[in-house]
């Protein structure tokens, strides 16, 4: 996704000239009177992220005047809205660091999820690549968000298991990655229990999305991501208030299958495995139901003390066949719980890991790239509000108390003491629109993460 930005570089785009506002007296008294009598009647004072539109011959745009602030590269989100459509540039030199931001920011900005609109949106202006920009880079982490993006924002009814294993299956062809998906009752044939579980009342049924890249002796990353495609809330029905974003519910899985394409594309030298239960959590005679016992494949007994308490079920499973190969780096992703929202809000994923080296990474590149994440603990005296009463766990604690924490804690069951991994717990959805973000689906930690590994394992 870069149809908002060009290479093609010439006289007729509309130049446009950052003014940072600590130096804007001096620049505009270096400035030809009209142009000083125009910032004057339109008030425009270099605040940051105003824009002053200057006019030209005929009456066309001469000349964007934008009020720079380096410390917020959203700023750079807010241009594309204000400007008409045409053809622009930045005049001046930019760092690399701004340079990727201002391609970036503009081009998400750009972004709508338009495919059921009968009538076009709006035309977009359209900037030429910044000169120290890396397209190469902007372009991957552009791709990757954009997938998120639209994977998230598809209704449930056009995206179940099968169409998201049909997009693992386009996204593996392109790099010539290979995917294997376990079907319906072939899940109880190779032991995956708890996903079959989750997933067995649909008529679309659950399934094991299995993708594997890269050089066999290479380092092991592998991505987990939470799938569920729709979640009613199972027979523990959700009420419609909080069932109306549950087409959201396979942001987890979305997030696994952009990082990996991104991974993929800059050809990073890593063995990757991204590991996707794909479900739809809903009602029929055959639902799994409250205080049901299920073995899962690691051997654990889980009591079912909630049906909407499925996410981390069908991460389990995941989770107990990704351990298996002892990865170098294990990552989940999940729209696990509602108390990381009322902890952290919508914005600020949680980020869990009992590794202290492996969460300073991942925060480090979530300051580096403006990608935030927040560490939560895994409160091991919390462990004891998920042991089972007549099974190992129950998916579900009877407290109210951190159930993020707790969720986290079930999870850390089905991972071997010192495996470097971390579950990240999202929200994957903008509920309102800002610079750059529109309201709906959203990536979040994709540019960190992406930032750490390649920065890890560089191509």
């Amino acid at each position: 996704m870069t149809e908002h930005l060009t290479a093609e570089i010439d006289d007729a785009m509309i130049p446009i000239t950052l003014v940072a506002k600590p130096r804007f007296k001096e620049w505009l008294s270096a400035q030809e009177p009209s142009v000083r009598a125009w910032c004057d009647a339109q008030h425009f004072t270099a605040e940051a992220g105003s824009t002053c539109l200057l006019p030209g011959e005929g009456g066309a745009i001469g000349r964007v005047l934008f009020g720079q602030d380096a410390s917020d590269p959203w700023n750079w989100a807010l241009l594309p809205a204000r400007l008409p459509a045409g053809r622009y540039r930045i005049e001046g030199p930019l760092d690399a660091r701004e340079a990727d931001w201002a391609a970036m920011a503009w081009e998400l900005a750009c972004y709508r999820f338009d495919l059921y609109k009968s009538k076009p949106g709006k035309e977009w202006p359209v900037l030429a690549w910044p000169e120290e920009a890396n397209r190469d880079r902007v372009g991957t982490l552009l791709r990757g968000v954009t997938l998120v993006r639209d994977l998230v924002n598809t209704p449930a009814g056009d995206l179940g298991p099968e169409e998201l294993a049909r997009t693992a299956q386009n996204v593996a062809e392109r790099f010539g990655a290979k995917v294997r998906s376990i079907v319906g009752d072939a899940l109880l044939d190779e032991n995956y229990p708890l996903i079959h579980a989750v997933g067995r009342a649909s008529n679309r049924p659950p399934r094991l999305i299995d993708l594997r890249w890269g050089d066999e002796m290479a380092p092991r990353i592998t991505l987990v991501g939470k799938g569920v495609c729709f979640d009613s809330g199972g027979l523990d029905l959700k009420p419609s208030s909080n069932m109306k974003l549950m087409k959201k519910d396979m942001g987890g899985a979305a997030h696994a299958l952009a990082l990996g394409q991104m991974i993929m594309e800059a050809n990073l030298p890593v063995r990757l495995r991204i590991l996707i239960g794909a479900v739809d959590n809903v009602v029929s005679g055959n639902a799994f139901k409250p205080l049901d016992i299920i073995k899962s494949r690691k051997g654990i007994t889980v009591e079912i003390g909630n049906t909407d308490a499925e996410g981390r079920l069908v991460l389990a499973d995941c989770l107990a066949e990704a351990a298996r190969e002892t990865p170098k780096l294990l990552i989940d992703f999940a729209t696990l719980t509602g108390a990381a929202r009322t902890a952290l809000g919508p914005d600020l994923p949680a980020l869990f890991s009992p590794d202290d080296k492996l969460a300073a990474a991942m925060l480090s590149a979530g300051e580096a790239t403006h990608d935030p994440m927040w560490r939560l603990p895994l409160w091991k005296p919390y462990r004891r509000m998920i042991e089972g009463k007549l099974a190992d766990l129950t998916n579900a604690s009877e407290s109210p108390h951190a159930g993020a924490i707790t969720a986290a804690l079930f999870l850390q069951d089905f991972v071997p003491a010192g495996t470097a991994w971390a579950h990240l717990d999202l929200f994957a959805w903008n509920q309102s629109a800002r610079p750059g973000r529109p309201e709906g689906g959203e990536a979040m930690t994709l540019r960190a993460l992406y930032h750490m590994i390649a920065k890890k394992y560089p191509s």
